[in-house]
């Protein structure tokens, strides 16, 4: 991300400070925050600080990283969790539909919309539903962000919702294909020949091991979220990290941009545990693969 940022166009301090200023004042400021040194001193520089627990101090919001970033947290973990609620439980409840009905009308439709739904762009559903919802129904407010857990449940409806609705094709094809497999598998005939209902042959012995593999692939979409709901919070004027990081982008803000970064990636780590650990709890087979492991 360093490298890369590096290779960006633009000066962070000229679009700080305006074209016009004096180009010793520029000079002074990149001198100040150490832009003037060769990229492997600043790479050396933002690790020895980064040992530290030190992000550094944005280049043109003018406060310390940490505290920058933990002031936009709030919104998009709502956020974040909120679609992911919303995705699991319509892309699962549809997904052991499909696999149920298997080659019926219904399958054929749900596949459809699943197909329908990974073609349309988040921002263009959120344009829509803040149209459709907010403007013409006025049931929802299509800017802004209340905090508290009321206040979030509220304003962020509509983007939860615009997310939701891509993440609901993944959860509900994937979840669709474990459970077909399963469902015709040898075990599942077997909890069937004991007499078992139907209820207890889906809940116990079909969805239990059909969700490990919707399990793995949600916990991948969650790290990039972060990122991924930046055109979303731009929308709806949400102010997340999403939004922080374009800002950030625009304004060639390094230190914000590797931060939002390294965030990202420790969502991703923190996801695939939490992953892990529920595929052990659900399946007997993960637990003794670990533990022999």
């Amino acid at each position: 991300m360093f490298l890369i940022l590096q290779a960006v166009p633009g000066d962070p301090v000229r679009i700080m400070l305006g074209e016009r200023v004096p180009a010793e004042l520029v000079e002074t400021v990149r001198e100040r925050l150490g832009l003037n040194e060769p990229m492997l001193t600043q790479l050396w520089m933002y690790l020895t600080r980064f040992a530290t627990g030190d992000l550094g101090d944005s280049v043109t919001f003018g406060q310390s990283i940490q505290t920058l970033v933990a002031s936009r947290i709030e919104p998009s973990a709502y956020l974040i969790t909120y679609g992911l609620i919303l995705a699991i439980i319509f892309g699962g409840v549809l997904g052991v539909f499909a696999a149920i009905r298997s080659g019926t009308v219904a399958d054929f439709t749900i596949r459809i919309l699943a197909t329908a739904l990974l073609a349309m762009p988040a921002f263009w559903v959120g344009l829509v539903l803040a149209l459709v919802f907010g403007i013409a129904w006025g049931l929802f407010p299509v800017s802004g962000y209340q905090p508290g857990l009321v206040g979030a449940f509220r304003t962020l409806t509509l983007p939860a919702i615009a997310i939701a609705l891509s993440l609901v094709a993944v959860v509900l094809r994937t979840l669709r294909s474990s459970m077909k497999r399963v469902l015709d598998s040898e075990y599942v005939e077997a909890a069937r020949a004991r007499g078992y209902s139907e209820g207890r042959v889906l809940a116990r012995h079909a969805l239990r091991n059909a969700v490990t593999p919707t399990i793995s692939i949600v916990a991948v979409v969650v790290g990039f979220l972060i990122g991924g709901t930046a055109v979303i919070e731009q929308v709806f004027s949400i102010p997340g990290l999403g939004s922080l990081l374009v800002q950030a982008v625009e304004r060639r803000d390094y230190p914000v941009v590797q931060a939002i970064a390294l965030l990202a990636g420790a969502v991703v780590i923190a996801a695939g545990l939490v992953a892990d650990l529920l595929q052990a709890a659900l399946d007997p087979r993960v637990r003794n693969t670990i533990s022999n492991g």
